[in-house]
């Protein structure tokens, strides 16, 4: 196995800080260290690396390309450094960290709305939730807990429905006031907004009504449900959603359903954790108060 190009974490906290300064002094004062280990530090880093990392312009430091190339990753590596380091303080401790990994508007549409009261009857629970987009990753401990929307299969994981959801077209107003629409074939000479998790979400849509449309895979593209919500209400177009992610800019009339044909989506959403953590209680406390909220939701209580 070939030796790991491995830097100290001194000269990286050295690079990164003289580099936030453009200043060797103002580095040094701030890691408590004097201006000429900083800039040993850097010499060491810059020799190891093959590239300098700074030049001097008119007596003024400045990061050459590859310094500011580097900085960004300096920068992501620091930062987990510090992460990594907060978390395991908490470990063993009567409080514990339950990190939970959240497609984006899902996240911040579902999710963040039922968390109410969670913190009051779980006081040493800390959630920490993260937007993730990639498939989760639990047999790696990633993540405590993953919400996700599919077939409810991970891998190494125990995957428990929550609910299924339906899509339907919508767009904003002032759209639909510039080109009126009354059907479905109407609505397939529109502008159709796609959503980068569902591409086949229009071609199934039109396909539900028998009909094919030429551009239900063509039109601008978000990672996002969110995204396409937001270019949906500034009228780039027409977005195909879940309705439980639209339903509140659709009671305030921020955006109309041109065609009402709701579609059931072919999966469900799902809550999921590792195996083996099913009895870890900060997981199986978060996973029951999920539930427990959904069954509340179903019979109005919520």
């Amino acid at each position: 196995m070939s030796k790991r190009l491995m830097p100290s974490l001194t000269a990286l906290q050295c690079f990164e800080a003289a580099a936030r300064h453009l200043s060797f002094t103002r580095a040094a004062e701030e890691l408590h260290l004097t201006q000429s280990a900083v800039s040993k530090q850097v010499a060491q880093l810059e020799e190891m690396l093959c590239h300098n990392l700074f030049e001097r312009i008119r007596r003024r430091l400045h990061l050459t390309p590859a310094g500011a190339l580097y900085l960004s990753e300096v920068n992501k590596i620091l930062t987990q450094v510090d992460i990594s380091s907060r978390y395991i303080l908490t470990y063993g401790g009567e409080s514990e960290v339950l990190r939970v990994a959240t497609q984006p508007t899902f996240g911040a549409r579902w999710l963040i709305p039922h968390l109410k009261d969670f913190n009051k009857r779980y006081p040493n629970i800390h959630l920490d939730i993260r937007n993730e987009l990639e498939p989760f990753d639990l047999q790696q401990a990633r993540a405590d807990i993953a919400f996700f929307y599919g077939q409810g299969t991970l891998p190494g994981a125990t995957c428990i429905e929550l609910f299924h959801e339906e899509v339907v077209p919508v767009c904003a107003p002032e759209l639909l006031a510039e080109q009126p629409c009354h059907n479905a074939a109407d609505l397939s000479q529109m502008t159709l907004l796609q959503c980068a998790s569902r591409p086949e979400a229009w071609h199934e849509w039109f396909l539900s009504q028998a009909l094919t449309a030429h551009n239900s895979y063509h039109g601008p593209r978000f990672d996002t449900f969110y995204m396409c919500i937001r270019a949906a209400q500034a009228g780039c177009g027409v977005a195909l959603i879940p309705r439980y992610l639209v339903a509140e800019e659709l009671s305030e009339g921020k955006l109309l359903i041109p065609v009402d044909h709701p579609m059931p989506s072919s999966g469900a959403h799902f809550i999921a954790h590792a195996e083996q953590a099913a009895e870890v209680p900060k997981v199986k406390a978060f996973v029951e108060w999920i539930l427990a909220r959904i069954i509340s939701e179903r019979s109005g209580k919520v």
